[in-house]
């Protein structure tokens, strides 16, 4: 059975920094993309950020160049360093694995909430 466990979330002043955590335990089989989405009240899920086991990444137009995803392959850990956040962050987050047969996990989520 494949867990995830994430990490990091909380409460932070505009402006200020987070760094979420998602750790894989279990078995999966090569992981091709590690990532986070978020999703606000009332608002669909999206991708924030993913990092394929290339280590390409991509970002939603609302984080880049506040937002850093990194992997650690070793480890099943990914990342998310949240730099400059706004209110507009304010989300529950969760972390996505997705293999090579492209079957995706998912983390229980945790919440960002950014005061103003």
């Amino acid at each position: 059975q494949v867990q995830l466990v994430e990490s990091g979330g909380g409460l932070v002043q505009a402006g200020g920094s987070l760094r979420l955590s998602c750790a894989a335990s279990g078995r999966i089989f090569s992981i091709r993309r590690m990532g986070w989405y978020r999703q606000a009240p009332g608002k669909p899920a999206e991708l924030v950020a993913a990092v394929t086991s290339g280590g390409s990444t991509n970002y939603a137009d609302s984080v880049k160049g506040r937002f850093t995803a990194s992997r650690d392959n070793a480890q099943n850990t990914v990342y998310l360093q949240m730099n400059s956040l706004k209110p507009d962050d304010t989300a529950v987050y969760y972390c996505n694995i997705r293999d090579e047969y492209e079957y995706e996990y998912w983390g229980q989520g945790t919440q960002v909430t950014v005061s103003s």
